[in-house]
């Protein structure tokens, strides 16, 4: 069950659309702006303390629940499209999909769709995408499964911050992106049609869930993101979890995360695999189809970029494997593209 404290506002780090990060009592603490409001230092708080007295990774962070500074407040949504539905922080966000004159492309015409089962393999997919097609527009979808509120992204906002991100679409319950959805399908539709994008790269946000259970982690939904593509008439490719880093056996090699997306596919995608590598996934060829291709330097990209990207606390340099199988997802995608 949820516990909460109430506390003092002693410091504000920082601000950005929708997001502070201040101090509550000292203890650091973020206020998601677009469902309560902004705080300010002395404000008295109510803060959701659950997940650092869990010790989850919300990197030691709690959570402003509700400023009591104020007797009320209220920022009306341009919709009439609800999420966190039913909870006492339900918003009216609306949704692309109502908005008028919003026209649905209809098919994907082969329009490439990459397959993330982390948050940080997006901005490997992307750098490695928009290096091998220079000027195509990239999409993001995030998706329910992880962080619902998109402002909690850094890696999100320095990707927007570096023109990397033509828009960004959050689906189902997720919310703040650039356009609203309201479930995957959708938001594949509203990247394309309403973002106009060339190509789409849908992940979870931060704070993916595993249970060490065969099916009970977030990153499943890689296979629903391949069969929408597909059954959309876009051209599923997945970035392969890999890691040569990652103590734990069933996150080494290809990760039985992306494996077991795969074997419950209805749909074949297209797996990205770094030139050479072919072996280390051979088993998953029928009925998905493998594509080597020549990853750049992605650790370069990402520092000349100015992301600084790491995967469950590992660097580039910790876990050099990681980066390489994300970025091949991204070029699959720009030669799919076409010249």
């Amino acid at each position: 069950m949820p516990s909460f404290s109430t506390g003092v506002v002693t410091a504000v780090r920082s601000e950005r659309e929708g997001l502070q990060r201040v101090e509550v009592d000292g203890a650091p603490a973020y206020v998601l702006t677009a469902l309560i409001g902004p705080v300010a230092v002395g404000d008295r708080v109510v803060v959701n303390t659950t997940a650092v007295e869990l010790g989850l990774g919300t990197g030691g962070w709690h959570v402003v629940h509700w400023n009591l500074a104020r007797e009320s407040w209220s920022r009306p949504g341009p919709g009439t499209v609800m999420k966190l539905r039913y909870t006492s922080l339900q918003a009216d966000v609306g949704a692309a999909e109502e908005a008028p004159g919003y026209r649905p492309p209809g098919a994907l015409d082969g329009m490439p769709v990459v397959a993330c089962a982390l948050h940080s393999q997006v901005a490997c997919v992307v750098v490695a995408l928009t290096e091998a097609a220079p000027g195509g527009r990239v999409a993001y979808v995030m998706t329910d499964s992880a962080a619902l509120p998109l402002a909690l992204s850094d890696l999100v906002a320095d990707l927007r911050a570096a023109d990397l991100l033509a828009t960004t679409v959050t689906c189902g319950q997720a919310f703040g992106g650039e356009h609203e959805a309201v479930n995957l399908a959708s938001a594949v539709e509203v990247a394309r049609a309403a973002g106009g994008a060339d190509a789409v790269v849908v992940g979870p946000g931060p704070g993916v869930v595993g249970t060490r259970t065969r099916l009970g982690f977030g990153g499943l939904e890689v296979a629903a993101v391949i069969d929408t593509a597909s059954l959309l008439g876009g051209r599923p490719v997945v970035a392969v979890r890999y890691s040569e880093g990652d103590a734990r056996e069933r996150h080494r090699g290809a990760s039985q995360h992306t494996v077991v997306a795969l074997e419950l596919a209805m749909n074949p995608a297209l797996v990205a695999v770094p030139r050479g590598k072919r072996q280390a996934v051979a088993a998953l060829e029928p009925p998905h189809h493998l594509a080597e291709v020549d990853v750049p330097d992605v650790p370069g990209l990402l520092a000349r970029h100015g992301l600084d990207v790491t995967t469950m606390g590992r660097r580039p340099a910790d876990d050099p494997a990681f980066f390489l199988w994300a970025g091949a997802a991204g070029v699959a995608a720009a030669q799919l593209l076409g010249p």
